[in-house]
């Protein structure tokens, strides 16, 4: 039987050949992980993808935001077999943009479940630690091979609890920014808006985006 840490600590490593920097947007600055390399560590640590290791869909869905902004949305469980044995389900839940208001109008991607698929088996696999030293550079460890301080994981983003999601400051809020960047020409939903400031999983988004447009109605905003 493993120590509770031996499967962390091997998959916790990330080769420099597989962090991408992200050069912009609002996660400029920050780090990315290739999404192949989990797929090769999964496969390395399990086994052959449906013997050792298995994913199934739960749920696929799409959430509108503002100005014709449509989010798509991925949630799957994910199993692993150890000593012969398949684990219970590992939650995750990813997400994508299906449609976006760009300068030039709408633009509709038809890889959104796709990605937002990648997207939460990424997030089932933080559960097993993978990918831990990109994500938590204080927990750093002689086991650790690239350099943290390449890999910035800061986040000052503020909580936003449910009590908040109809407050009718947080309307004003996400209703000013929204009109503002769509005024500049620019391109932002309300799921990049919210997410950029505040700390909120990703199935509340949909609460929110309910609630401000409630709130455009209730005050008959554009």
């Amino acid at each position: 039987m493993e120590n509770n840490l031996d499967l962390y600590n091997r998959v916790r490593k990330v080769p420099q050949e597989a962090i991408k920097s992200i050069a912009a947007g609002r996660l400029k600055g920050m780090s990315d992980i290739n999404p192949m390399w989990r797929i090769k560590r999964l496969t390395e640590e399990f086994g052959v993808c449906g013997f050792g290791w298995k994913y199934e869909i739960i749920r696929m869905w799409n959430e509108n935001g503002g100005n014709g902004v449509i989010s798509s949305f991925v949630h799957i469980n994910l199993f692993v077999k150890m000593n012969g044995e398949w684990s219970e389900a590992i939650q995750g839940i990813g997400g994508s943009s299906f449609v976006t208001n760009e300068k030039n109008g709408l633009y509709t991607s038809d890889e959104c479940f796709k990605m937002a698929l990648t997207d939460a088996i990424s997030v089932a696999c933080k559960a097993l630690g993978m990918g831990a030293d990109v994500y938590w550079d204080k927990d750093s460890t002689k086991y650790s091979q690239t350099s943290m301080q390449a890999v910035p994981v800061t986040d000052n983003r503020k909580l936003l609890n449910k009590e908040q999601f109809n407050d009718e400051k947080l309307m004003e809020w996400i209703y000013k920014y929204l009109t503002k960047a769509k005024n500049e020409g620019k391109r932002l939903s309300l799921v990049n808006l919210v997410n950029e400031s505040y700390k909120v999983a990703q199935e509340d988004i949909s609460i929110i985006s309910a609630n401000y447009e409630q709130y455009r109605i209730n005050n008959n905003l554009p």
